[in-house]
């Protein structure tokens, strides 16, 4: 099993978003036995809220399922538990190399699988208003990082 972890700071915008895409790409291809998905917040100020409404909005805007996700922060013991944790940006990266490194865990930001993206770090909607535009940069991540996990472990 493939576990795959995406952070952003709060848990409640960016990071439910992506999950909630990558798992629709798992579910749609029928891989829900060989992958798994969650994210979590560096910080604990919306531990148990479900995502923001601007991220409900736009995920209902494209039928992406997000019921009964609810924000946690991420903890120490995601790295036994997680393949892969992909921070929404830089600062969420280095953030996480202050909680643990793990050399057996791949963490890296989403926009490194995307081919010459435009940025690197996926804005955060909560203070720029934009969820459209953190969609359109969740969603091309996410499928270009669906394709080089079943790639990388042949699945």
């Amino acid at each position: 099993m493939i576990r795959v972890l995406f952070i952003c700071l709060g848990n409640i915008c960016r990071s439910p978003m992506a999950e909630a895409v990558f798992r629709d790409f798992v579910i749609k291809e029928n891989l829900t036995d060989k992958i798994e998905v969650d994210s979590g917040g560096i910080g604990s100020w919306h531990i148990g809220n479900p995502p923001h409404k601007g991220t409900r909005g736009i995920l209902d805007q494209y039928n992406i399922d997000y019921q009964g996700m609810k924000a946690r922060q991420v903890q120490k013991q995601d790295w036994d538990n997680f393949d892969y944790i992909i921070a929404m940006d830089e600062q969420n990266r280095e953030d996480l190399s202050q909680i643990r490194h793990k050399d057996s865990v791949t963490v890296k930001k989403l926009m490194e699988f995307v081919d010459h993206p435009e940025t690197m770090d996926v804005p955060d909607p909560y203070f720029t208003g934009d969820f459209d535009y953190t969609y359109q940069l969740v969603s091309e991540g996410c499928e270009k990082l669906f394709k080089y996990i079943r790639t990388k472990h042949n699945i």
